[in-house]
């Protein structure tokens, strides 16, 4: 499908710019493509979709590229697409809260992008947040409402992902707002058992002085220290025993 583009320099003839054209623009943030179309082409080409049914704005969000976002999200259609969904349920608030842009996740959040909205694989962009890392986008989305203790398909909530990639900071952000330290996903595991599973020393402790209990057994009978190495167990023993007194 060609699409009819208006360009504003007057005197210049009727352009025809094919959508792989926008998509090649959004993807390597060529915001003067997106400058020379009118409004109206501008909401226009919003509603195009490529293979994996991505909008421009969420290709443009994916690549991390703030200025065509905010050209995009500038265009009177912009909010009906914010939230639109790819083939796997991913939104352009997944994909911002993923790379970690910072600027994009504001952007979108400001224009009305659904901060509980699930992918396919039942995660939300905290999910994301939490899994790489990324404390600033953890804490927007959080004073954005973000739900704290959602879980994802497997039952995992956001401290369950903090707690496997070892970020004490994150984790602390999180219960600080109220996650379940003990909350279990499908397989009956902690936070705590990801933690220690992933020999995440420093966040182990954290949750063991947030009240985490030690004795919970999962799904296979194993406890913490079932699931702890030999080294790490007395460590966590001297840890629970702390609390104890």
């Amino acid at each position: 499908m060609e699409m009819e583009v208006d360009t504003q320099e007057s005197g210049k003839q009727q352009d025809t710019i094919n959508d792989k054209d926008l998509f090649k623009a959004a993807e390597t943030g060529d915001s003067s493509t997106f400058d020379s179309l009118s409004p109206e082409t501008l909401s226009k080409a919003l509603s195009l979709r490529n293979e994996d049914a991505r909008s421009l704005l969420h290709v443009a969000a994916s690549s991390g590229h703030s200025k065509v976002v905010k050209i995009l999200l500038s265009a009177d259609a912009s909010a009906s697409v914010v939230n639109s969904a790819d083939e796997e349920g991913w939104v352009p608030l997944h994909s911002a809260a993923s790379i970690g842009n910072l600027e994009i996740v504001e952007a979108l959040l400001n224009k009305g992008a659904d901060v509980n909205m699930k992918n396919s694989g039942g995660r939300t962009a905290l999910h994301y947040a939490a899994s790489k890392g990324r404390l600033k986008i953890a804490e927007i989305l959080i004073s954005h409402d973000a739900k704290i203790n959602i879980k994802d398909k497997v039952g995992c909530t956001p401290l369950h992902r903090a707690a496997s990639t070892g970020n004490s900071e994150l984790c602390e952000l999180l219960i600080e707002e109220g996650a379940d330290v003990d909350a279990y996903d499908r397989s009956g595991q902690t936070p705590l058992m990801n933690a220690v599973i992933c020999y995440n020393k420093e966040v182990s402790l954290l949750l063991i002085r947030h009240g985490a209990d030690v004795d919970v057994v999962d799904k296979e009978g194993y406890t913490v220290l079932g699931r702890a190495t030999v080294e790490f167990r007395p460590i966590l023993i001297d840890a629970a025993k702390a609390m104890l007194e």
